[in-house]
């Protein structure tokens, strides 16, 4: 049986949900969403499809927004977006069994309606599904149909967002027509800059070009990613939304973007604030890690570096991990520059029920333990902002504004 998949994006979701509490028309309004309260360098969370109409991008910095009369800008409010989001999900299971149902992100989510059809037409059951999402929430749907979740969701990229009622439906007929006009390659799901490079190396501009490359030639250069590169380019996907893919590499990570530039000195102060956050999540998920690594970008796009530390023995030391990754730091960090983002990255996860004892420094790790679950334990019992290091009260600290953010944006 063809399959029917429906991929379902919420139209400028943060910047519509501003927009319907304030009762505007997003598609009339020039509203951004954005903290202007950090400052020209903040990045825009989101703009109005009024504003994408005016070739405005959804993601830029407050300072590169051009002036515009009666311009609206909206605070980020996270936890309203995710309360918007689960009313919407909430409509999607008016339609599917959760096991037909893959939320690909805050604003979008991936619908297998083979079962629910019923002799439907599929346009017209995708457009009584995304009615429904905007009479109960106010919010406009653009949705992609097709015989599998990779064509869904193309065609949603490519042409739902783009025509009038924002539906497209691609068959395996339009692989050809469709799919392989596909130019440059970045406008393809999957494929970021740096990947379409590495492509435009080899001679391969456009999707139709990559479908009719050497199947091994990917492989050899790109190794699996190279195989899955030359099905998608000819429409081939296999994947089960009842099958979700569960990554055997399990890893962890912390970062932030920020909005001043910071020295050596500075960093090693995020550092140690970001490992703490790690740290938690670490042992809420009773985890060790056999790799620590520490991704730094400078100001002004002028490069930067990212390495790793392994482990011989697996870890959720604070005192081991601030080791590596102070010796990641000082070896690396260009002085004469400033960061600009930061990120730490703990990988090669595995359980910490089972670990190897070292009779060295037992005694010192289990003094740790016992210290992390009494300040673990007076955090989650009395908020986590009521025990904080004396150096989160720095002027560059960001701890105590991280504490009251959801994702890096306000709550």
């Amino acid at each position: 049986m063809e399959k029917t998949y429906l991929a379902i994006d919420l139209k400028s979701f943060y910047a519509s949900c501003e927009c319907k509490d304030r009762n505007l028309d997003p598609f009339t309004t020039p509203l951004v969403v954005a903290d202007v309260s950090r400052g020209n360098g903040t990045i825009i969370m989101a703009v109005s499809p009024y504003l994408k109409t005016l070739n405005i991008p959804s993601r830029l910095r407050l300072y590169e927004l051009p002036k515009i009369k009666g311009m609206i800008y909206a605070k980020p409010r996270m936890e309203r977006y995710i309360k918007m989001s689960l009313e919407v999900i909430k409509v999607y299971l008016n339609h599917v069994a959760k096991e037909d149902l893959h939320i690909y992100s805050i604003d979008e989510a991936i619908l297998d309606v083979t079962h629910y059809l019923n002799g439907e037409d599929k346009k017209v059951y995708a457009k009584k599904l995304i009615d429904e999402v905007y009479k109960k929430t106010g919010l406009t749907v653009t949705c992609g149909i097709g015989p599998n979740m990779l064509l869904a969701k193309v065609s949603m990229d490519i042409e739902a967002k783009h025509v009038k009622d924002n539906i497209a439906c691609w068959n395996l007929d339009d692989i050809k027509t469709k799919l392989w006009n596909i130019k440059p390659l970045s406008k393809m799901w999957g494929i970021g800059h740096n990947l379409e490079k590495r492509l435009n190396n080899l001679g391969i501009y456009s999707i139709g070009e990559l479908a009719c490359s050497s199947k091994k030639m990917l492989k050899d250069i790109f190794g699996v990613i190279g195989e899955q590169l030359h099905e998608h380019a000819n429409g081939i996907d296999d994947s089960d939304i009842r099958k979700p893919y569960i990554s055997q590499n399990k890893s962890l990570s912390v970062g932030q973007t920020l909005f001043s530039d910071y020295n050596l000195e500075d960093t090693h102060l995020l550092l140690t604030e970001m490992l703490d956050e790690l740290i938690i999540r670490l042992k809420e998920k009773n985890y060790l890690t056999s790799k620590i690594g520490l991704c730094v970008s400078y100001s002004n796009h002028s490069s930067g570096f990212g390495k790793c530390i392994p482990f011989s023995n697996p870890t959720n030391s604070y005192f081991e991990l601030l080791n590596a990754l102070e010796k990641i730091l000082y070896t690396y960090f260009d002085t004469s520059k400033n960061a600009r983002s930061i990120y730490l990255v703990a990988s090669e996860l595995t359980s910490d029920k089972y670990y190897q004892i070292s009779l060295f420094d037992e005694e010192k790790k289990e003094e740790e333990r016992k210290l992390f679950q009494t300040v673990y334990q007076l955090k989650k019992q009395f908020g986590k902002e009521k025990i904080i290091r004396a150096s989160s009260l720095l002027s560059k600290s960001n701890a105590l504004r991280r504490m009251k953010q959801i994702g890096g944006h306000a709550k």
